[in-house]
């Protein structure tokens, strides 16, 4: 497994790391239990996986819980980024009053004493200037040694601008992935100030997978799709499999063509099962050739630039 800056922090993390949304979820994506989820942690440490992203909400705690018994004893060994705002109760508080209480019940669910980076977890975007009282606790708690840095978790080019313009953050969290290429506009500019970026939702909830088409149903919180949205990823779908390598699976390519983005620090796919975490994790081993990316940045461009694909 290849490793990459994190930002100016002056650690290196694993290109493919864990989104660990999944860790004890029994609500939606199949349920997942604890021993379950501590061995798909265990197996993506063996397999060179150093990058562990998790929130208070995942699994209302059970995420991090599940990832403090599974690194006991690895601490030096990993980097772990977690959020704040989405707490672990299932409520919605961006209070920066919470901020230090948020971050110390993370602190206890994995069991250590400092956190890598801390997200404010996709917040209102009047929240994203430096002119926020939550910027201002986040630097008291990285002086403390609570955290290391901090920055804030987002969808958008202009949330990414509005963070790397107007505050500190050494962190972004971004939805980036072949279908939702707008927030590359922002890459750069993060580059230049030698802030992480840290890539989420890189298979679009899994239609990158390409296990999904025109006629199928979801019942988890996919569901929010309609059918219309549903035959318009299935029809961008077959432009991207006449784009990409044939012999290869789509999720590889999907992670790849992240990957090929020199400014991303490291992509965090879930994983439902140990077979799952393989096939992700085996994307490293390869790279996308430019004449592939380019024609997929070109897809993006000329057909779902000005009409994005809600997510």
């Amino acid at each position: 497994m290849k490793q990459r800056p994190f930002g100016s922090t002056g650690k290196f993390v694993s290109e493919i790391g864990l989104g660990s949304w999944q860790l004890g979820n029994e609500e939606n994506w199949g349920s997942m239990t604890e021993s379950e989820g501590i061995n798909i942690v265990d197996k993506a440490l063996e397999l060179g996986c150093n990058f562990f992203d998790t929130a208070p909400n995942y699994a209302l705690g059970k995420s991090e819980e599940i990832l403090g018994k599974a690194l006991r004893g690895k601490r030096d060994k990993v980097i772990i980024s977690s959020k704040f705002g989405h707490q672990d109760n299932g409520e919605i508080n961006f209070d920066p009053n919470e901020i230090e209480k948020s971050v110390d019940k993370s602190l206890k669910r994995l069991q250590t004493d400092y956190l890598d980076s801390i997200l404010l977890h996709n917040p209102p975007f009047q929240y994203l200037n430096g002119n926020m009282q939550h910027f201002e606790e986040l630097e008291n708690l990285k002086k403390e040694g609570k955290i290391a840095a901090y920055g804030a978790s987002v969808d958008t080019s202009e949330e990414m601008f509005e963070v790397i313009e107007k505050t500190n953050s050494q962190v972004i969290e971004v939805m980036f992935n072949i279908f939702h290429q707008d927030t590359a506009k922002a890459f750069k500019a993060a580059h230049d100030k030698k802030i992480a970026l840290i890539i989420k939702v890189p298979l679009d909830s899994g239609w990158l997978s390409g296990k999904y088409h025109a006629e199928s149903t979801f019942t988890d919180i996919r569901s929010r799709w309609s059918r219309d949205i549903i035959h318009r990823r299935a029809v961008m779908l077959e432009e991207v499999n006449n784009i990409v390598e044939p012999n290869q699976s789509l999720a590889i390519s999907a992670l790849q063509f992240i990957l090929a983005h020199p400014e991303v620090s490291t992509v965090i796919p879930g994983a439902k099962n140990i077979r799952q975490l393989e096939g992700n994790i085996s994307a490293a081993q390869g790279t996308m050739d430019l004449k592939t990316v380019e024609k997929l940045k070109a897809m993006w461009e000329n057909h779902l630039k000005d009409n994005g694909l809600p997510w």
